[in-house]
């Protein structure tokens, strides 16, 4: 990322150099106002007690002089400056304090909007910052976000697997990375029965999309993301409010293509093996039904409980192929159970991971990045939940109990004994927060990407 014009930077709300004049901003918490209103005149003192302005997190005050007071709470992050861009009059702003990185993360974030089929009343304001590498790092990760973001807010009409894959090929050409895809009845050939399955009766078939990149004597990571492009259910149909945002169901596969960009971008210094299994859940006559069994790539037999359990499915087959790669680490994201969201709600990412040192290193990485991550037990007495008659195991246990823990249990029968991580992920918001509107959200991949860096970065 080093475009640092000011008209590549507007789209990430920020300039290096202000066309016009530029309104000035500090943070105040509820201590530094108490000593800053000493110094206040009167008019400015008289202006305070007007708009009420106590130094509350998301207050906002004007000054005589034009110059504005941004409530804190005097912690760094998202929340910081990420209700601004358009609470904040149109115009260009600079801050008198120093900010850090998660900051700038923080605005850029606010300021996204995504206006592929509506125009929007209004850009979002401008932050002027000097050009460092403070600020290039800020927008490496906010152009990975916007990435996943708008391929999750796309709609399905237009984010068919296809679709995807034209993506992912463009990105691969920016960074010289390799691509292979495997692509409808050829991924019988190639072992992958689940993948093949569950997007056979969709017009578009399904596929699976393999990106190469770095160097091979570094260590091998592979990510892989769900990327069910629309979730109808299947035979087992969705009722019409459950299938109402499943475009939202390729979440895994944007978020992990966003964690791969953000990991060329920046040179980390791994072997990226990214995969990616593509399908559109849909019903027709040849729909795979319950009661079927499946072949997959690593070989279990696989007894279909409910066509709506359909991502294990993609990422069984894609799981088993990464393998093969001998990779230090397996990661995957999706947007799998909706037991995961009853547990820890809508705006955390569950994650289950196999090495419990690796798990309290992403819930610290994902704090610090203002991307929270929860840990849920893979407990292996739940095995019992996935036992067919008929097959080596069943894709969705029939209990409406630990939905989330099965579904992690059946994916690790595919990793065999590599470090694996999980995200069964929302993907969305479904609220408006400061540097998160409603719509599309890269759940865990900067907490991800942070937890690598602090483990590669110094490879």
């Amino acid at each position: 990322m080093n475009n640092f014009s000011n008209t590549h930077l507007a789209k990430y709300g920020f300039a290096i150099l202000a066309r016009r004049k530029t309104t000035t901003f500090q943070l105040v918490d509820e201590k530094k106002l108490k000593s800053l209103v000493k110094d206040l005149g009167t008019a400015d003192k008289e202006a305070l007690v007007k708009q009420s302005f106590s130094g509350k997190s998301g207050q906002i005050a004007w000054l005589s002089s034009d110059n504005l007071l941004i409530g804190w709470n005097g912690e760094h992050g998202l929340q910081t400056l990420g209700s601004l861009p358009f609470k904040l009059p149109s115009g260009f702003y600079s801050c008198e304090d120093e900010l850090k990185e998660i900051d700038l993360i923080g605005w850029g974030l606010g300021s996204y909007q995504f206006d592929r089929y509506k125009k929007q009343d209004r850009r979002p304001s401008i932050l002027v910052a000097p050009k460092t590498k403070k600020l290039q790092r800020a927008v490496e990760a906010i152009d990975s976000t916007y990435l996943a973001r708008d391929l999750i807010n796309t709609p399905s009409q237009d984010m068919s697997p296809t679709d995807f894959e034209k993506v992912t090929k463009q990105l691969a050409r920016q960074f010289s990375a390799k691509v292979s895809v495997i692509k409808g009845d050829a991924l019988l050939k190639s072992g992958c029965g689940a993948i093949h399955a569950v997007g056979r009766a969709a017009d578009v078939p399904p596929r699976l999309i393999e990106v190469t990149w770095g160097n091979k004597k570094n260590p091998t990571v592979a990510i892989v993301g769900k990327g069910v492009t629309f979730d109808s259910g299947g035979l087992n149909i969705k009722p019409g409010g459950s299938m109402r945002q499943m475009k939202k169901d390729m979440g895994g596969a944007a978020i992990a293509l966003g964690l791969g960009k953000m990991i060329m971008n920046r040179q980390l210094p791994v072997h990226l093996k990214l995969l990616i299994p593509l399908a559109e859940n849909a019903i027709s006559g040849n729909a795979f039904r319950p009661g079927d069994i499946l072949q997959t790539h690593k070989g279990i037999t696989v007894e279909i409980d409910n066509t709506d359990a359909e991502g294990r499915l993609l990422l069984c087959d894609a799981l088993s192929i990464s393998l093969g790669y001998k990779p230090e680490l397996i990661i995957d994201f999706a947007t799998l159970t909706g037991a995961a969201r009853v547990a820890v709600g809508t705006e955390i990412s569950a994650m289950f991971c196999t090495n419990g040192e690796d798990a309290q290193a992403l819930v610290a990485a994902g704090d610090s990045q203002s991307d929270p991550v929860w840990p849920l037990p893979l407990y292996g007495d739940y095995e019992y939940m996935l036992a067919s008659n008929v097959a080596d195991v069943t894709n969705s246990a029939p209990s409406g109990f630990a939905g989330a823990t099965t579904a992690a249990l059946f994916l690790k029968r595919f990793v065999d004994k590599t470090p694996w991580i999980h995200f069964d992920i929302m993907a969305f918001n479904t609220r408006a927060r400061p540097a998160r509107p409603e719509g599309g959200e890269a759940m865990g991949m900067r907490a991800t990407y942070e937890f690598l860096e602090r483990r590669y970065g110094n490879s």
